[in-house]
């Protein structure tokens, strides 16, 4: 009896990780499975090893106005440079990482069925995100919905007006959760802490760590639901055996 509630644990916990440890979204640029893209073009080029991306998308990625989402970074006059590579970099983070399963979530969208939810990011990388785009601006807090799209591409609602980045988002921690719908979770870590996701890194991905730590407190609170659920079950079975 308690061998099968063991095997029970373990089978939830082993199919929880080999379903969100290593997967790429259900999205409109992901590729099915995660492998090795050697071709990744400049800021996508850490996840060549392994990438939901393929080469194209990488090169898309660093492009204004891009095939990939139509996306207007200039909506507010030009975006500057050192702004500008933060959203390359997100765009390549979201695109190309295989190790985002713990945070998805699904969606009903025309061009998406799931979608990242809370990724918790390394304090760095929101800092330094806002501070470089701090002297830019836009006219809208939430870049996921609410523009005008009747062009073809994004252009400011009629409503609205361009206004400072800091006047938008006073702090990074607005910037990082809001500009994306919540996608991102502002967090105190630092990147030596391996409880966040980093959107900038060198060498060997350091987000499978990140994940498979939270992916472990997930399968803990579902193994402590799963014994809640069961234990009461199992001792009236007991009960009647004897």
């Amino acid at each position: 009896m308690w061998l099968l509630l063991a095997s029970l644990l373990a089978f939830s916990s082993g199919a929880l990780s080999q379903d969100k440890l290593n997967t790429c979204m259900d999205a409109k640029h992901h590729k099915a499975y995660p492998g090795p893209e050697g071709q990744l073009y400049l800021q996508c080029v850490p996840w060549r090893e392994n990438a939901c991306c393929t080469a194209n998308t990488s090169t898309e990625a660093h492009s204004d106005n891009s095939y990939l989402y139509n996306f207007n970074w200039n909506h507010c006059g030009v975006m500057s440079t050192k702004c500008k590579k933060h959203f390359i970099q997100d765009t390549c983070f979201y695109e190309c990482s295989p190790h985002l399963g713990p945070w998805t979530q699904p969606v009903d969208q025309s061009w998406r069925k799931e979608r990242i939810l809370d990724v918790p990011l390394c304090k760095e990388d929101c800092h330094s995100w806002w501070e470089d785009c701090k002297d830019d601006f836009t006219c809208k807090t939430d870049w996921h919905k609410g523009w005008d799209w009747s062009s073809g591409i994004n252009r400011c609602p009629a409503n609205s007006k361009c206004r400072k980045w800091t006047e938008v988002y006073p702090d990074p921690k607005s910037m990082c959760e809001q500009i994306w719908s919540n996608s991102y979770l502002y967090t105190t870590h630092s990147k030596t802490s391996g409880r966040c996701m980093q959107l900038w890194f060198s060498g060997p991905n350091p987000n499978k760590k990140v994940a498979e730590y939270y992916l472990n407190n997930a399968q803990q609170h579902q193994s402590f639901a799963l014994t809640a659920l069961l234990l009461p079950a199992f001792a009236s079975f007991s009960v009647m055996m004897y």
